[in-house]
């Protein structure tokens, strides 16, 4: 039974082991398929009273002014002033227009609050136009907000429960303009990677190429690889899920660390290595106190009365005394993290130490701050 165990063990870890073999979808993207970014500002009525404090925020009185006088209602300048609406909140309202998409087609909004409201709770996002980069109008959003908290306040004292200025309307938007596409276009269809990745893009082209016939695939850089595709809309629809479901066995990814420097975050890839090296670790205390003595000179020497200082000098490390610590070679992540565990470091620390040691050329890693 044991050597069947070791057996299956072993099998398990030449699995592990093995070269993984990814989809050519998880690896690239057809050029030309992408989200286009739309934003448009509006009003959220029907607030409890968490609107924007008009006094504060002169534009949310001068949309409402607009939108009343849009529907045949005029506002007297005189009465500008004393438009204290607390039911009414100005907002950002942010969409992502997917690929491909058709008029008519829904898609989620997010309603973020831009002025002083307290909440977006039980609002209503009133009809507002969503552009994109161009400042054509794609869309037209308009619902009620989801809001994914709670909050209570009375006498000073305040209780709430996550974000309560940005909602979500689940099919808030009707797309009102098709983005054109060029995929459908031509004979030719480019693959772009998501990183540039020469050893990849020729095993990416050497796949295709296995697939469909030599020459269906070239790459034109690191990164771009053009791929010849039928005319007809139906055979090239089967062409792509056909080519998108291609498995590649992608180039090893170079080691990187990725530190970021305001949360503490160290984040490594598998291929990190590490030399061996030594770290002392632990902050040094150093103390100096300084003690005044006087020397005075034997009676009818001629001597004179000096004072003189006596200094301490003290120092302490914040660890065990002479924390110096030997970190072996590791050949993978697990063998760095544990390394480093094994000094016991924070996250804090691991940003100077992680710095000290890409200096001293112990980390063989591509470390990044952001």
């Amino acid at each position: 039974m044991k050597h069947y165990l070791t057996i299956l063990a072993m099998m398990l870890l030449l699995a592990m082991n093995a070269a993984r073999a990814d989809r050519l979808l998880d690896l690239a993207s057809i050029q030309g398929v992408r989200d286009n970014q739309l934003v448009g500002y509006g009003l959220v009525i029907g607030l409890d009273g968490t609107g924007d404090q008009t006094v504060q925020t002169p534009f949310t009185v001068q949309s409402i002014t607009d939108m009343l006088t849009n529907m045949g209602l005029s506002v007297p300048a005189s009465q500008l002033p004393m438009l204290m609406l607390k039911n009414v909140a100005a907002v950002m309202v942010t969409a992502n227009l997917p690929a491909f998409a058709q008029v008519g087609q829904k898609i989620d909004v997010t309603v973020s609050s831009i002025g002083n409201a307290k909440s977006l709770l039980g609002g209503t996002l009133v009809m507002t136009p969503l552009k994109g980069a161009d400042g054509q109008v794609y869309a037209m959003a308009q619902g009620n907000l989801l809001v994914g908290g709670m909050g209570a306040s009375a006498n000073g004292s305040k209780v709430q429960v996550n974000h309560l200025t940005v909602g979500l309307i689940t099919d808030g938007a009707d797309v009102e303009r098709v983005v054109p596409s060029a995929v459908g276009q031509g004979n030719v269809v480019r693959v772009e990677l998501n990183q540039t990745d020469f050893a990849t893009a020729s095993r990416v082209v050497n796949a295709i190429n296995a697939r469909f016939g030599m020459d269906v695939a070239t790459a034109q850089d690191g990164r771009v690889i053009a791929v010849q595709a039928p005319i007809n809309s139906n055979e090239r629809v089967a062409f792509l899920g056909t080519l998108e479901s291609i498995q590649v066995d992608p180039s090893q990814e170079g080691a990187r660390v990725i530190i970021n420097a305001r949360t503490g975050s160290v984040v490594m890839n598998r291929n990190v290595t590490l030399d061996p090296c030594a770290i002392s670790h632990g902050n040094l205390t150093i103390t100096i106190s300084s003690t005044p003595s006087v020397s005075q000179p034997n009676p009818m020497s001629g001597g004179k009365t000096v004072v003189t200082s006596t200094a301490a000098i003290s120092v302490q490390g914040a660890g065990e005394p002479g924390s110096v610590d030997l970190l072996k070679g590791g050949a993978s992540l697990a063998e760095v993290v544990r390394a480093l565990n094994s000094v016991g470091a924070t996250p804090q620390d691991l940003l100077a130490i992680l710095q000290a040691m890409k200096t001293a050329g112990a980390l063989h890693a591509d470390l990044q701050i952001i």
